[in-house]
């Protein structure tokens, strides 16, 4: 509905205009009525009114005074000019405010209305004009941020080999030479997890503010994998790849100061990897970036690290270490970790590569570790696809890609499973030990009961809760211990049996660990 605002000297006037506009069929309201230029000023800054019947000749600041003041604080107000006097200078004069509409007193009904729907339509027509471009932008933005995501996400997965700086040059409109990738990372600085909505405000604002506080780049911000965001960097002039290192603290000091502002509770780290001139070298700076910030937390109050090494996530394991690297990659695998499964991914597949092996060889090496990441993820609990069936095409490239894709969607589907499954098997378990901790019960048991084997119910456990399961019902045991010696009535005995111990002295050694007194001190202490 749109509002109304009369201004008119003569109060008969008014109230003739308002009582027509009032008694019509149109969508809108009158919100008020001034006696002069004015108070007209003063009600359209108060109330901001969409259209105004402005009265030409008042006393004091008269309608064109009006006007053109009130154009100056919202230029968006249309105008439909009132006067008993037809006279070309007044509506030359109102015409330069850009006001169209231009009705003499005393006017009919028919004249008041029709001019006010000419107005009213216009406004109509221009605010779903507006709508339509906002809508425009915002599906356009969408879709810009979506294939950014897209070029980043097929540069880790190394897909961008026939793409060069100049067609990337030619598609975003600017001159690219260079490029170099950030991975930033955001951990929480007390023992809670971050929750998916504080993962997500930080990504938006780390999106946000890079775009607001990066000028001399051009910026592609990855997708968020769990806490950690890939965000490409694309120089554009020569010079700046000589000038990285500084470019990149500049960005990375002024990122600093708007993240204290954010009262985040967690910490902001970043790993840099090397400028490339080749935008198929760009998976190399990704890899220098990822171990960059791996040693970086290693260094707690350290924020950002360069990589110190080039090409350093393409040195080649020896033939020793085959079996360790693969124990990596399957671990990776468990922990959902696509970052790190990407990295180490790079490093297997080197090793067959140096040795000049035949396509057939490749796909053998695969066709055992996809054998071994199924069976991990049955043990694991995961409904998982068949074993992949990679075509030996005799194209090595082709295979290496067909089985890093086909990882990359195992990784995912396990992310799922750690977000949706586990935590739920995981409680499942720790109301099991929390039912049955006075009984004889187990790791075998606790992993039966939720359908895990128990190698993985263990390192799950630990992963989720920072306890072994050991540790975990030792704890239990423990606190129930506590509370039945609240109680003068039962004996040291008789609780050490109560909780699930069956050797009163190993009881009293185990109490005394975790809490610093005997048994028997802590009753002394607690029960007066």
């Amino acid at each position: 509905m749109l509002k109304i605002l009369i201004a008119d000297d003569e109060i008969l006037e008014r109230k003739a205009v308002a009582k027509i506009i009032k008694g019509s069929k149109l969508d809108v309201t009158v919100i008020g009525e001034a006696p002069n230029g004015r108070i007209a000023i003063e009600m359209a800054g108060k109330f901001k009114p969409d259209i105004i019947f402005m009265d030409i000749k008042m006393p004091g600041t008269d309608g064109v005074q009006a006007v053109k003041a009130i154009k100056k604080f919202d230029p968006g107000i249309r105008f439909i000019m009132v006067s008993a006097f037809n006279t070309f200078e007044y509506a030359k004069e109102v015409m330069q405010q850009g006001v169209k509409e231009y009705i003499l007193k005393p006017s009919s009904k028919k004249d008041l209305l029709d001019s006010l729907q000419r107005v009213a339509e216009e406004i109509i027509s221009e605010r779903k004009q507006q709508e339509e471009q906002q809508n425009l932008r915002e599906n356009l933005n969408r879709a810009v941020s979506i294939a950014q995501k897209e070029w980043v996400s097929s540069l880790l997965m190394n897909q961008v080999q026939d793409m060069t700086f100049d067609e990337w040059s030619q598609l975003l409109g600017v001159e690219i030479t260079s490029g170099y990738m950030m991975l930033f990372t955001l951990k929480p600085t007390s023992e809670t997890e971050l929750t998916s909505f504080e993962k997500e405000k930080w990504y938006n604002w780390l999106k946000k503010t890079l775009k607001s506080i990066v000028v001399k780049h051009e910026i592609m911000v990855g997708a968020i994998m769990d806490t950690q965001v890939p965000v490409l960097f694309l120089c554009k002039i020569s010079a700046e790849k000589n000038q990285f290192r500084t470019n990149a603290e500049t960005i990375i000091e002024n990122l600093y100061l708007l993240f204290k502002k954010e009262n985040m509770k967690a910490d902001m780290r970043i790993g840099i990897g090397l400028p490339y001139t080749f935008a198929h070298e760009l998976t190399k700076s990704y890899h220098e970036a990822v171990l960059a910030l791996e040693e970086l937390l290693k260094t707690p109050n350290r924020k950002f690290s360069f990589s110190s090494k080039q090409g350093t996530a393409y040195e080649m394991p020896s033939d020793s270490e085959i079996m360790k690297v693969e124990k990596k990659l399957l671990d990776s695998v468990r922990q959902g970790d696509v970052n790190q499964v990407m990295l180490i991914f790079d490093s297997f597949v080197s090793k067959h590569g140096t040795l000049n092996a035949k396509p057939s060889f490749i796909k053998k090496s695969f066709d055992e570790l996809f054998i071994l990441i199924s069976r991990m993820l049955h043990d694991l609990g995961i409904n998982s696809e068949r074993i992949p069936n990679l075509e030996d095409s005799g194209d090595i490239r082709t295979l290496l890609e067909s089985g890093k894709t086909h990882l990359l969607a195992v990784v995912q589907h396990v992310q799922v499973w750690r977000n949706n499954h586990a935590k739920g098997m995981l409680q499942k378990a720790k109301d099991y030990i929390e039912t049955h901790y006075a009984e004889a019960i187990t790791l075998e048991s606790a992993a039966e009961y939720v359908e895990l084997s128990p190698f993985y119910f263990s390192k799950l456990f630990k992963d989720r809760f920072g306890l072994t399961f050991i540790d975990y019902l030792t704890e239990i045991r423990i606190k129930k211990a506590k509370a039945e010696m609240l109680d003068p009535g039962k004996s040291m005995k008789e609780i050490c049996y109560s909780v699930g111990y069956r050797d009163p002295n190993y009881f009293s050694r185990v109490f005394k660990k975790l809490t610093g007194l005997s048994p028997s001190e802590f009753r002394k202490v607690t029960v007066k």
